[in-house]
């Protein structure tokens, strides 16, 4: 006769239990052993990052050792554009290495360990079934790692975890995330290279501008360089700035990717609703809404910033200028995002308008 189940594997906690026994000394929150491993095809998109940065460097040197000293005879204006063209190279390549190397944003608990006179495993378990915890509401508790998820938090399913404010997965950054404690030096990696593009575009074109009104004085194969040059450093400068600008637009509205390109995460937020005399899912759940619900709930989206404290504060929320000599670090290698990643202002009119928007979804259902 087979064993009968037991009641905490029946209702699915048998993982919390697991957490106190001998085999396990570990909480699911922090265990990498699920976590899946990277393998070496992984970094191939990063190694294609590092290449395009490195590509236009040999035919820059070209151009600028046969036009500005053979040509102009202008040392000091070669070794300016050396020291700005490596400099904005090296800045680019720190940042590059912080988004790589940082954990983007660790869910860890802050309760000690049993080792140091607490009962981390009793107090999970408590959290896991105190009446105010609901497993399955949506941005309360992560199901995949069966942890407690922050606010803004969300489960990387390439990373097989759950990163604090996690604005989205590159795959061209070692196949990393990017989140609360790397998004700072994101932007930093990405006007860098945007810069860099700019000025390899300028010094090419002014070049090429020349070449064109001297043709007898220069080399015939440098224009040849040249033209190859900033036609890469506009093209970089299109794709790269445009992404930058992206994300100047979600700094000044508090936004991260993940949150601007999904409009029914705003559902999580909305009050109960109620239709027909019972309660619809709290949150509601997009599945449940019909089509005229989610049109209304997709132009909502564009106007209800929850996170949106004005452009100032969102901009120090993320870079923290406030502090002394901070800009130092943002400089340098874009530095990480203060605060804990786990607690975030709210826009004064946020609960207000979430309350109109229920409200006109309980409208539009009683019309259907």
């Amino acid at each position: 006769m087979p064993p009968r189940k037991s009641f905490v594997s029946s209702i699915g906690l048998e993982p919390l239990f697991n957490r106190g026994s001998g085999s396990s000394s570990s909480s699911p929150s922090t265990d990498e052993s699920d976590t899946p491993k990277k393998s070496w095809y992984d970094y191939l998109p990063l190694c294609g990052t590092v290449s395009l940065i490195l590509a236009p460097h040999p035919s820059l040197l070209y151009v600028l050792v046969d036009f500005h000293l053979k040509t102009l005879r202008q040392p000091l204006l070669f070794a300016t554009h050396i020291i700005i063209t490596y400099g904005l190279t090296f800045l680019a390549f720190s940042s590059l290495i912080i988004c790589v190397s940082r954990d983007p944003g660790p869910v860890t608990s802050n309760v000690s360990s049993p080792a140091n006179g607490t009962a981390d495993d009793e107090v999970g378990l408590t959290e896991a079934l105190m009446p105010d915890i609901d497993l399955s509401e949506p941005g309360r508790w992560c199901r995949k790692c069966w942890a407690p998820k922050p606010e803004r938090t969300h489960h990387c399913s390439q990373c097989g975890r759950c990163v604090l404010k996690m604005d989205h997965h590159c795959p061209w950054l070692g196949s990393s995330c990017i989140g609360h404690r790397t998004y700072p030096a994101f932007i930093h990696f990405l006007s860098s290279v945007t810069l860099l593009s700019i000025y390899i575009a300028i010094i090419s074109i002014s070049a090429l501008w020349y070449a064109f009104h001297n043709p007898f004085t220069v080399n015939e194969a440098t224009p040849i360089q040249e033209l190859i040059l900033a036609f890469i450093g506009i093209i970089f400068t299109l794709v790269i700035g445009s992404f930058l600008c992206y994300h100047f637009y979600l700094i000044s509205t508090n936004q991260t990717t993940i949150e601007n390109i999904s409009p029914f995460l705003i559902l999580r937020h909305l009050p109960p609703l109620r239709r027909g005399g019972h309660t619809l899912s709290d949150p509601p759940l997009e599945q449940e809404l019909s089509s005229a619900q989610r049109r209304l709930v997709k132009d909502a989206h564009g106007a209800i910033r929850i996170y949106d404290v004005g452009w100032r504060s969102n901009w120090t929320q993320v870079f923290g200028l406030n502090r002394p000599f901070g800009w130092l670090i943002r400089i340098w290698y874009g530095g990480a995002s203060p605060g804990d990643g786990r607690h975030f202002s709210r826009n004064r009119r946020a609960d207000e308008m979430l309350a109109r928007l229920a409200t006109e979804l309980v409208k539009i259902d009683r019309n259907i």
